[in-house]
């Protein structure tokens, strides 16, 4: 199996390592528009070669691991240029625009939406880790796509552990903007929030225990990403946020208030996540 890897970040660079490691893959070409990505990719190991992208279309799968605004100008151009056993799919956190953009394409039926719930706040190819995905879950826009492309696209993810769920691309939008955009949107708002209030830097450093450490590990992930995702989400998303600044204002109001068997009852329904997330 030879795969082409377009995006060699965190996403993409840890698939081709397992993919690489784990025998699905034999041949791995990289294809990036940053020189020192593509030169860190080769030297860590994890793509065989670099090429353009338009001699690096003729393999058997095409990972696109960019951001979405980037992917939904490029795909209809991609599918132009495939072969007709070219299997192609992305990795990114929405899939309604991007599935737009080719809804008439011809070859429409070669290309899968997935969207591998995993990562961190890193970014770029030294951000690549071994067994990412392991145990994780990961969600495939089957849709329109081909019986044979959704066998293809099922083993890889079955080569990297994960957990397969199948939902339309409406569907995956909706729960996704839910379950992780706005978490994201709650740690960059904390972050700024922190920085804005604590001048000193040195105070954040020595007064940030475990808590605020991990509820704002996610302000550390990267805005080139982030912002399409946000900008293709933003249906969902702002429903979210409607209801999540609901329940800050309702917090609010019972803390000025000293409301404080109004805020214990808040906190004792919310405790009842405890009982889905073990």
């Amino acid at each position: 199996m030879t795969i082409t890897v377009i995006g060699l970040g965190l996403i993409g660079g840890s698939m081709a390592l397992d993919l690489k490691e784990r025998g699905y893959a034999k041949h791995i070409i990289g294809v990036d528009n940053d020189k020192e990505h593509c030169k860190k990719a080769l030297k860590i190991g994890f793509v065989d070669e670099i090429k353009t992208m338009n001699d690096a279309l003729n393999s058997d799968l095409i990972i696109l691991s960019i951001p979405v605004t980037e992917t939904a100008k490029l795909l209809p151009k991609i599918l132009d240029l495939i072969g007709e056993n070219t299997v192609v799919m992305d990795v990114g956190s929405t899939k309604q625009n991007i599935c737009k953009a080719i809804k008439k394409h011809h070859k429409r039926k070669q290309f899968i939406g997935t969207h591998p719930i995993a990562g961190t706040e890193n970014s770029g190819p030294t951000a690549a880790i071994k067994n990412l995905f392991d145990n994780k879950t990961c969600i495939l826009c089957v849709d329109v796509s081909a019986l044979w492309v959704v066998e293809r696209v099922s083993k890889l993810y079955e080569k990297l552990n994960m957990k397969i769920l199948f939902m339309k691309a409406e569907e995956h939008d909706m729960h996704v903007a839910y379950v992780s955009h706005i978490s994201h949107i709650s740690s960059f708002a904390l972050a700024t929030t922190v920085l804005e209030i604590e001048k000193n830097a040195s105070t954040i450093f020595d007064l940030a225990g475990s808590g605020f450490a991990s509820t704002v590990r996610l302000a550390k992930s990267s805005p080139d990403m982030w912002a399409p995702i946000f900008e293709h989400n933003s249906k969902y998303i702002s429903k979210a946020l409607g209801t999540y600044i609901k329940h800050l204002t309702k917090f609010k109001e019972n803390i000025d208030k000293k409301n404080t068997k109004a805020t214990h009852k808040s906190m004792i329904k919310s405790n009842a996540i405890r009982k889905i997330l073990k």
